[in-house]
């Protein structure tokens, strides 16, 4: 079955809570993400809040610190904030990347070489038993044990090899300082489950659909799940997208009428609609990806008009004053720069409550 890019853009932002503001609490939504990107503190709050009607931070703020959800490394090595359950069920399945990054890290490589690193993470993991620990702290007390090593390596062993959840304060709306960590098993009083590469797949599908094989490999950063795809083929509606390239869904997930309207949003740093495909053009054109996704891995807020990336924003505070600024990759009409207006002072609003509050188009 054919399925033209508007469709598959309308579908994207159905599943991404994108088309309207939802109604569903906080929690229900990180699950229905499949998570959110979270490499920095608080850009899940900004992806929450372009997504939930009536969100405010303290309500993710509070799920953080009754444990409810976490900030733990899972897809391609990277932090997302995640449910409870989804953090136990998907750590063990990207182990491979964590195993991978030990054995080709530039960094940190060199540094382990006749190391016994099953040993550092049994340390590591004794001593994060105990009390839980900042990647330094971590690093100079495995150093104890192992003086004639980099004690940033000793502790990339146990961000490998452990289950390790960033614990508040990190990651309240409001708070700073550098990341501590427990392991997920004691943070959460809960084991890790078993590694189920099927139910992934068919949850990436529910948050990402339709969806290639390629593009699942993307969001996991994981390898040969064609295998998993056509295990899965005959419980799976297939399609074929303008290119020619093969998707698979759900048969029963939403795929609006592609002349639905999409309202404008904008998007939080980091946000993982534009991180999670090999190919991005469902919402963003190859031309701008670089405009967004910098070369030193950084993703900007962005600029939904008509479901499409058209331009990036940022917030920068002096003194008093907050100011957003909104920089178009091509002109915006009158009533788009309106309605990019208003959403600008309400992310000001959300972001920057105490602020005298400036907008600007660039």
């Amino acid at each position: 079955m054919k399925i033209t890019q508007r469709a598959l853009n309308r579908a994207t932002l159905d599943r991404q809570l994108l088309l309207r503001r939802a109604k569903i609490s906080p929690i229900d939504a990180v699950a229905q993400l499949a998570g959110l990107q979270a490499q920095a503190p608080f850009p899940p709050y900004f992806g929450l809040w372009a997504r939930l009607d009536g969100f405010r931070p303290e309500q993710l703020s509070q799920l953080i610190l009754d444990r409810e959800v976490v900030r733990i490394v899972l897809m391609r090595g990277t932090v997302h904030l995640v449910t409870a359950a989804d953090a136990l069920a998907w750590r063990p399945l990207v182990q491979p990347i964590m195993v991978r990054d030990l054995s080709a890290n530039p960094q940190h490589t060199p540094h382990l070489e006749g190391l016994d690193v099953e040993e550092v993470a049994a340390a590591a993991r004794k001593l994060l038993d105990e009390r839980q620990h900042t990647n330094k702290e971590l690093g100079a007390a495995l150093g104890e044990r192992w003086p004639d090593r980099a004690t940033s390596a000793l502790a990339h062993v146990a961000r490998g090899l452990l289950p390790l959840v960033q614990v508040p304060p990190r990651g309240i709306w409001g708070k700073s300082g550098q990341p501590a960590y427990a392991t997920a098993e004691t943070w959460l009083g809960r084991p890790l489950s078993k590694p189920d590469p099927d139910s992934t797949v068919l949850r990436y599908l529910k948050a990402f659909g339709p969806a290639s094989v390629r593009d699942a490999q993307a969001w996991t950063g994981l390898t040969r799940l064609g295998e998993v795809f056509e295990r899965l083929r005959p419980t799976l509606k297939a399609f074929q997208d303008e290119n020619g390239r093969e998707l698979f869904d759900l048969p029963d997930a939403p795929r609006p009428d592609p002349e639905t309207p999409a309202p404008t949003r904008l998007l939080g740093p980091f946000d993982q609609m534009l991180l999670s495909y090999a190919d991005r053009t469902r919402v963003l054109d190859d031309v701008h990806r670089k405009l967004v996704v910098t070369s030193n891995g950084l993703v900007k807020g962005t600029v939904l008009l008509d479901g499409r990336v058209r331009g990036q924003w940022d917030i920068t505070r002096k003194r008093d004053t907050a100011t957003l600024v909104v920089t178009q990759f091509d002109p915006f009409t009158k009533k788009e720069t309106a309605t990019v207006t208003d959403h600008a002072a309400d992310l000001l609003t959300f972001a920057e409550p105490g602020a005298i509050h400036d907008i600007r188009f660039t």
